[in-house]
């Protein structure tokens, strides 16, 4: 799946890799209301160019999951800043 890899110079390697970090920090970046979202444009960052599509549960499960991962920010980030901020499109 990495063959690419074999091939690519030394420069060729570093410059990769800088993309890679980049796409890696945007996705760490996110806050707020931008870590409910899928991110394909990570996902863009590998070679195999693939669209899939995800299994999308239903209303009641996928907000059971929504709280999980509210929860689990108040586990793994507690003193973490909180924002009542609206969501805007």
């Amino acid at each position: 799946m990495d063959e690419d890899l074999e091939q690519m110079t030394r420069a060729e390697l570093l410059l990769e890799i800088k993309k890679l970090r980049r796409g890696i920090r945007r996705h760490r970046d996110a806050t707020g209301h931008d870590l409910c979202w899928h991110h394909p444009a990570l996902w863009a960052l590998l070679p195999e160019k693939t669209d899939p599509i995800p299994a999308v549960p239903e209303w009641p499960v996928f907000l059971q999951g929504c709280i999980r991962y509210r929860r689990s920010l108040d586990e793994q980030a507690p003193s973490a800043p909180r924002t009542n901020e609206p969501y805007d499109e």
